[in-house]
């Protein structure tokens, strides 16, 4: 007996999957037909539009929890960042308009100070070290 090679393998598959799926086919098509002869009589049309509302209530059902769920998530983000995105990192100062910047803002300013002070902190060294302290110049 030949042992079988992959192609072989493979292609039996998938003419075994195209088999089923033609076989499957006509009953698919006939799904939707409006001439079916087991829709004829209403306790089957009756049967069928109840089993099709309790179909729509359950995925009605799960789309409701997975929006809850979706809900809960953003409430969740709000109560940490979403609603600090609006309050500063320092205490307001005693003459408070009311004006309260973003988060981003608020990062943003505090870098920007950062960067100055080490800017000023450079110059400072460039400075010195023209001025002949050696120490600095490797800065």
């Amino acid at each position: 007996m030949r042992k079988p090679t992959p192609f072989g393998v493979a292609a039996r598959a998938a003419f075994t999957a195209f088999a089923l799926a033609s076989a499957a086919a006509p009953q698919l098509a006939r799904a939707d037909d409006p001439t079916d002869p087991a829709m004829r009589n209403q306790a089957a049309r009756e049967a069928d539009r109840e089993t099709i509302r309790r179909m729509n209530e359950a995925q009605l059902a799960t789309v409701r929890d997975r929006d809850a769920g979706y809900a809960s998530g953003w409430r969740a983000y709000d109560a940490t960042r979403g609603r600090a995105e609006y309050e500063a990192t320092s205490p307001p100062p005693a003459h408070d308009s009311g004006y309260r910047a973003t988060r981003a803002e608020a990062d943003y300013a505090d870098a920007r100070r950062e960067y100055d002070e080490a800017v000023a902190q450079w110059r400072r060294d460039v400075a010195a070290c023209r001025a002949g302290y050696t120490e600095y110049c490797a800065r």
